[in-house]
């Protein structure tokens, strides 16, 4: 398996809570927190998809690698393509790992993990999961969940089935909490952002099952625990709460 490149999207513009990717916790822009974490990991190479130059100044300033793509591309998905045949137009890193600007909590190792189920040639895309461990949140509809089933208790991959923001599968077992780390076959990625949105795309608003419409294999590796994520000012605060803590 080559060296991945590990893209992290950001943009200033969101709908729950706009300018996110320089918010600041325990004294650094989270977009920095969120770098910092990937390059810990030792994945591969770390580059921010900046849809903003005010992102791509913080990130730069900072020691990281940015670049610039165009603010109106309609996903991440989309900037961590573009992101990608900028840096590497001839394809050479063959796995492209898409990670979140929103989850200044990852922890580093659990990035490697997201690899774990490429080992499989079958799979097209490796992502993660984590236990549900509430009621609250499996009801909560920013949580989006998983079908997927481990075959034994120490199996650590998955093959997903389909992902919803209401709780399945039915009946009684663990639920899963998918986690948005994505690692990209390279083919898979630039196959992905040529197709149009999917049925069950729009009506579910997640972009994975657009993958799961057109044929393709997504594969789940558990991790113990879902990093918190910022999509709203509450989230923002307990990131706060959180990190500038660990940080005293």
């Amino acid at each position: 398996m080559t060296t991945p490149l590990i893209i992290i999207p950001a943009r200033m513009a969101s709908t729950r809570l706009p300018g996110k990717p320089l918010a600041s916790i325990a004294g650094l822009p989270m977009i920095l927190h969120v770098a910092e974490r990937a390059r810990r990991a030792g994945a591969g190479r770390v580059i921010v998809a900046a849809g903003d130059p005010e992102i791509a100044s913080v990130v730069s300033r900072a020691g990281y690698e940015a670049v610039l793509t165009d603010p109106d591309l309609p996903s991440g998905s989309d900037r961590v393509h573009a992101a990608a045949q900028q840096l590497d137009p001839h394809g050479e890193s063959r796995i492209i790992i898409n990670l979140q600007g929103d989850l200044p909590g990852l922890d580093p190792e659990t990035l490697r993990a997201a690899l774990r189920p490429l080992e499989d040639p079958a799979v097209d895309i490796g992502t993660l999961v984590a236990p549900i461990r509430t009621d609250t949140e499996a009801r909560t509809d920013s949580v989006v969940k998983v079908a997927c089933a481990f075959g034994s208790a120490t199996a650590q991959t998955a093959r997903a089935l389909y992902f919803s923001r209401q709780p399945i599968p039915w009946g009684s077992g663990p639920l899963w909490h998918h986690v948005g780390v994505y690692a990209w076959r390279r083919t898979a990625l630039a196959r992905f952002v040529s197709l149009p949105e999917s049925p069950l795309e729009k009506r579910e608003k997640l972009e994975q099952l657009r993958a799961l419409e057109a044929g393709m294999t997504i594969g789940c590796a558990r991790i113990a625990e879902a990093p918190f994520g910022v999509d709203t000012p509450e989230d923002l605060d307990r990131a706060r709460r959180i990190l500038e803590g660990l940080s005293a």
